[in-house]
């Protein structure tokens, strides 16, 4: 069965929401799972990450399907909000992941350039070099990096104390620290 129609697939999300009816929700995954799938190597692209949106999506209809009210929308605009929403928050946690990184990509490049050195030497050899090159990022990098990296202090604290959001905060940081790990690398040559 390539399409199912409006009314019918109203009809299997009421079976599955009333009778837990495996044989319906075969026949709904059947039919949407392709197009989450596609939906997520659109926006998520990567196979894997778009199969846990194919899964996580599917097991939501699954445990949701009482909840969908057919004189509101077809069965078809409720199941792709379920995609839709799950795919913001994946990407989300992906950005989110991607920040934190940035910064622990930076060490590895220090550590080789201080190997031979003592670990006094290292750390000052480490301070002294990474404040020349902070001093070439943009001023607002500049701060957010030094109040962050070199100060302690929270991303929260740091947009209260610029009276700016936190997420311009994470973006300048973000922007900053691509700079720096670009120019340590540069400077190997």
């Amino acid at each position: 069965m390539d399409e199912l129609s409006i009314e019918k697939q109203k009809e299997l999300l009421a079976n599955i929401a009333l009778h837990r009816d495996k044989s319906s929700f075969a026949v709904i995954f059947s039919h949407f799972s392709p197009k989450v799938r596609i939906y997520g190597l659109k926006y998520l692209k990567q196979e894997a990450v778009a199969m846990e949106l194919v899964q996580e999506t599917m097991m939501k209809v699954w445990r949701k399907a009482h909840l969908f009210d057919g004189s509101k929308g077809a069965a078809s605009t409720w199941i792709y909000t379920i995609m839709r929403n799950l795919c913001f928050d994946m990407l989300r946690k992906q950005q989110s992941s991607r920040e934190d990184n940035y910064s622990d990509d930076l060490w590895p490049i220090f550590e080789e350039r201080l190997a031979s050195h003592t670990d006094e030497q290292a750390n000052a050899t480490l301070s002294d070099e990474l404040l020349v090159y902070i001093e070439t990022l943009p001023e607002a990098q500049q701060v957010v990096v030094k109040e962050i990296y070199l100060n302690q202090r929270s991303h929260q604290d740091v947009a209260d104390q610029l009276g700016v959001p936190v997420g311009t905060i994470k973006s300048r940081l973000r922007l900053g620290l691509q700079k720096l790990r670009g120019q340590l690398e540069n400077s190997d040559d």
